[in-house]
């Protein structure tokens, strides 16, 4: 295998362009050539490659987003899509692609090398839902600008005698959510794996008000309602003067955290010889801080679970 492509999908997150970097260069120490896919699976059906050699990704270790760019592409999701991007990656030349992007972006992968083309996916979101891997790409930097947000926040309602309400990124797992209330020492996390009683959360927040606790904060997953809408629905929040925050896209941008470039680099670089050795149809994981790979379908068949640890410390700490 003497030139292989890689490309970015589904939602940006921090790192990316450190993983795209280490892909790039593990290809030029291994004397191999690499091409850059711009817009994802889109730009692969239009044959849109950029040459990545060592100084095309220079400068780019530390950036946020991705210099590829990312698309949405229905028509990857077709027979006649998918032939059209390995003709294209063929007629260029290319022998293998790295995926970077999370489980959405792995099927794209796992139908690529079904139809003989090897693949080899990274996983990078910053919901850390992607089984197979104990961190995704962009989790931890996610995590901690949403904990410099909310501590600013903490500020403010202990001089206020305030309920806020701090809806965090977490539309169907609540990694990040759990994440930053430990970090942040909230009162109350939710998110779409636990059953939520509004009835007892007001009883908490009463219970807390009597025992002249100054502020609480809640840290609220997307998935499971907006934060206006829990506002809607706590119908006594024991005294406090409830305000709601919204973070968003926030939790996407920015410099990656030293812990996401070094993963990011690693993964890189794993994923790049593991395609130059014959591998394919799997993804790089980081169990117990050793790299590995696993099957593409571990993603999205199997049900990454929330820390017990965390939850318990939850219970124990507010």
């Amino acid at each position: 295998m003497n030139r292989i492509a890689v490309l970015t999908s589904g939602g940006d997150a921090p790192g990316m362009n450190a993983a795209i970097r280490a892909v790039a260069r593990t290809c030029v120490f291994n004397k191999k050539e690499c091409m850059g896919v711009t817009r994802g699976y889109e730009g692969l059906i239009e044959g849109e490659f950029i040459p990545l050699d060592r100084a095309a990704v220079g400068g780019i270790l530390h950036r946020g987003g991705t210099i590829l760019k990312t698309a949405r592409s229905p028509r990857f999701k077709t027979e006649e899509g998918m032939q059209q991007g390995i003709l294209k990656m063929r007629e260029a030349g290319i022998e293998g692609l790295v995926v970077i992007g999370g489980d959405g972006s792995f099927r794209g992968a796992k139908d690529l090398h079904d139809r003989g083309m090897p693949t080899i996916g990274v996983p990078t979101t910053i919901d850390n839902d992607v089984a197979g891997t104990d961190e995704t790409i962009g989790f931890d930097t996610a995590v901690n600008t949403a904990l410099e947000a909310v501590m600013r926040l903490r500020d403010t309602a202990s001089s206020h005698d305030r309920l806020f309400i701090v809806e965090v990124m977490g539309r169907n797992a609540g990694f990040l959510p759990l994440e930053v209330a430990v970090a942040t020492g909230a009162e109350y996390v939710v998110v779409p794996e636990l059953p939520l009683s509004i009835g007892n959360l007001c009883e908490k927040l009463r219970v807390s008000h009597e025992n002249k606790k100054s502020h609480t904060l809640i840290i609220l997953a997307e998935g499971v309602m907006t934060a206006n809408e829990m506002k809607d629905q706590l119908q006594d929040t024991g005294g406090y003067d409830a305000r709601v925050t919204v973070l968003g896209h926030i939790q996407r941008g920015g410099s990656p955290t030293s812990f996401d470039t070094i993963l990011a680099s690693r993964m890189g670089a794993y994923a790049a010889e593991s395609l130059f050795i014959g591998k394919s149809g799997v993804m790089v994981g980081n169990v117990s801080h050793r790299l590995m790979l696993s099957d593409l379908e571990r993603s999205w068949l199997e049900q990454k679970s929330l820390s017990p640890e965390l939850l318990n410390l939850m219970e124990k700490l507010n």
